[in-house]
């Protein structure tokens, strides 16, 4: 068993600080993110589920911009574009399938 506060967090992009948990297939990141904080364009070949636990994240998804609320969620295809900016101070989970291996710290 493993507490959230056991896992070493690391700034992977300014102002998004993650934890992260990797499985034999996946990886899941808890993020904390600071109002005004942003993710560049970016795409990857591993399968993105997001899941706002608080917060709001303005995210372009693939050309579509939209708004994630607390409890939204959102299903990002393996290499599809996409961007994230924090509204406000976030507290987001992304599941990746396949694991992560940049994100092991």
């Amino acid at each position: 068993m493993l507490h959230i506060e056991s896992l070493k967090s690391k700034e992977v992009f300014p102002g998004f600080t993650g934890r992260f948990l990797h499985g034999e297939k996946s990886t899941t990141a808890f993020w904390d993110v600071k109002k005004g904080s942003s993710v560049p364009m970016h795409q990857h070949v591993h399968e993105q589920v997001t899941y706002i636990v608080e917060g709001d994240l303005e995210m372009t998804i693939g050309g579509e911009k939209m708004l994630l609320t607390a409890g939204a969620m959102h299903v990002i295809p393996s290499n599809t574009p996409h961007t994230a900016t924090a509204k406000t101070d976030c507290k987001i989970i992304d599941v990746f399938v396949p694991v992560r291996e940049d994100y092991r710290f």
